[in-house]
């Protein structure tokens, strides 16, 4: 026996544990965690008489202590409700949990504004001073000036707690809403004379299928599923879409929806708008890539059922030992210290890989402390996408761990750059896979399958971000959820032009999208770490070994320092059109090396 086949032995699917955060959920326990959360509001609190312009370091620095431990003791309470929800969330205990946390912990998050706001509002001399005073401390000066970053986006005290409540019971509840219903929505599909009853998840796994009637079969039920929920669906973006405008251009002032989420990110506009357009004008190297792909599986033009089809003819899947197994011995192979911080996940338990009714759809990485290793959630189909998901979110798991010996408040990176660690796990698989694989037909399904992925993590999410700009737009014109439709299949024809086939249900694919709802104006953070991940590796391809150690002290960083600082380091200009070309020039080269296989002897 082989020794990933032993290691292999070591792992299940299955459900994680939670009593690292709290031992249960019962009444007693909640309430006393909320009394001991109390009390350190309570103490931070006594510390506002200290907090005066002529206060000096000393002072200051115990109340970013402070702040840090009511911090804590948030994300702890908030953490455990959000992943027990995502376990179920049919739970009417898990679901009533959270609410009850949502509302009390805005209400503890409200008392301590007084210290944001009152650093926010400082004078500049007085700043500066404390700051060169507190200069021994790195994590505590970056997190101060990245408060000052916002500070002309912020409100006065009455104002911000207002808002807070206004979200608790508010947007976060509507939010919830989404996702409940998406979440216990069920599909059928007939397959092999049987017809199953799926989760989003597993019909999604459909998509893949290396049956054309199966895929366009799968794709009709998510969204005839979804048609019956569009009008619901459809009222909460109008909400959301009001809300974030109401808050943030009409009250703080942000210059426009998507600049909310820039400033947020730490990345100028111009940043993203060289990004999007990048993206529109290299559209046509995913034609040419979907015009040699119908080619391959025996049709004229490819549907946009076909986009995922896989080439190859096998219905392998993969054991959840084995993709462990698989993923581990990878990032070994990369660097022993990483291997050794992912497999933390699988021995502490935090990882939730089984499919069941109710869970949350898709797969995340929680990070909640420092200290505490982050928790997974994954829905395992056994497909190779599944094993290339897990090594994604063990990248996601990795970073936080790299980046473990900052604060709670500098420990999490800026979203563009959350990506890096993820996308380099998925490509270092990848590679693995093309290194073990002789046979020109098995390396053009694995170069492939990687350019599916590209173009699912760059070109897709470049384009969401394009649909949500217009979408805003036409909500604010007070446009209905079903103009939303036309904008939408819009962007769909722009991206393929007639290189693949649209039907007309794609029109509602939008509301299946969970972070146009959940995260406005996320998903370019995708394209922007998969085309900064091309970039770094193609690097490593050329340096080997000697890359490796400054790529792991920009994992390191984590949030702790300006996005700007941490790429500059790797010689990163993101304001420079080139750089994005430059990702792009590498996905022409694979496309390129698509082409030479030619028929990879069929």
């Amino acid at each position: 026996m082989s020794v990933q086949s032993l290691r292999a032995e070591l792992y299940e699917a299955r459900a994680w544990r939670l009593n690292e955060l709290l031992p249960d959920a019962d009444d007693a326990t909640v309430a006393g965690s909320l009394a001991e959360l109390e009390e350190r509001v309570a103490a931070f609190e006594g510390l506002r008489d200290s907090l005066h312009p002529e206060s000096d370091s000393s002072a200051l620095s115990a109340a970013v202590d402070r702040y840090a431990e009511v911090v804590e003791g948030i994300y702890v309470l908030s953490g455990y409700a959000a992943l027990r929800f995502s376990a179920d969330t049919r739970s009417e205990k898990s679901l009533n949990l959270r609410s009850r946390l949502r509302d009390g912990l805005a209400a503890l998050a409200n008392r301590t504004l007084f210290f944001v706001l009152w650093w926010k509002e400082l004078d500049e001399e007085p700043v500066e001073r404390l700051l060169s005073e507190l200069a021994g401390s790195a994590d505590k000066c970056h997190f101060l000036r990245e408060l000052r970053r916002l500070r002309r986006f912020s409100l006065d005290e009455g104002s911000e707690r207002a808002i807070n409540l206004k979200n608790a019971n508010g947007i976060d509840a509507l939010v919830t809403l989404y996702s409940m219903l998406t979440s216990r929505l069920e599909f059928r599909l007939a397959v092999d004379g049987e017809e199953k009853l799926l989760t989003r998840d597993e019909i999604q796994g459909y998509f893949y299928s290396t049956e054309p009637e199966v895929r366009a079969a799968a794709y009709r039920e998510l969204f005839r599923v979804f048609e019956g929920e569009a009008g619901v669906l459809g009222q909460i973006y109008t909400h959301r879409v009001l809300d974030w405008h109401n808050e943030h251009l009409t009250l703080r002032g942000y210059s426009s929806p998507i600049a909310v989420r820039n400033l947020g990110n730490d990345v100028s506009d111009r940043a993203v708008e060289l990004l999007i357009e990048v993206a529109r004008e290299s559209a046509g190297l995913f034609r040419r890539y979907f015009r040699l792909k119908a080619g391959w599986i025996g049709c004229e033009r490819l549907r946009r059922y076909d986009l995922y089809a896989p080439l190859a003819v096998s219905k392998r899947t993969v054991p959840y030992g084995e993709a462990v197994a698989m993923v581990l011995e990878t990032l070994d192979s990369f660097h022993p210290r990483v291997a050794e911080l992912a497999e933390r996940v699988f021995a502490e338990d935090h990882i939730d890989a089984e499919i069941r009714p109710g869970k949350r759809s898709g797969a995340f990485c929680a990070t909640i402390l420092p200290r505490q290793t982050p928790w997974l959630l994954l829905n395992y189909t056994g497909r190779v996408r599944a094993v290339a998901t897990l090594a994604h979110e063990l990248g996601h798991a990795v970073h936080s761990l790299l980046a473990a010996e900052h604060s709670v408040l500098t420990q999490a990176p800026s979203l563009p750059l959350a990506e890096t660690a993820s996308v380099f796990a998925e490509m270092l698989l990848t590679d693995r896979l093309l290194a073990q694989e002789s046979d020109p037909l098995a390396r053009r399904e694995l170069l492939a399958a990687s350019m599916d992925d590209i173009y699912a993590t760059v070109m897709r999410q470049a384009y969401f971000t394009r649909f949500e700009v217009a979408a805003h737009q036409a909500v604010r014109e007070g446009r209905p959820p079903s103009a939303l439709d036309e904008i939408y299949l819009d962007n769909l024809r722009e991206q393929f032009g007639d290189a693949v086939e649209l039907s007309d249900e794609f029109r509602r694919e939008w509301i299946a999208i969970p972070h146009l709802f959940l995260t406005p104006f996320y998903c370019y953070s995708y394209s922007f770490g998969q085309l900064l991940v091309l970039s770094l590796y193609q690097r490593f391809r050329e340096q080997g070994a000697a890359f490796i150690p400054g790529y792991l002290r920009m994992l390191e960083y984590g949030g702790s320092a300006r996005p700007q600082r941490i790429l500059a380091e790797v010689g990163v200009d993101v304001e420079d059109g080139e750089f994005w070309r430059g990702g792009f020039r590498i996905v022409e080269r694979m496309i390129d090396e698509l082409e030479s296989l030619g028929d990879a002897g069929l």
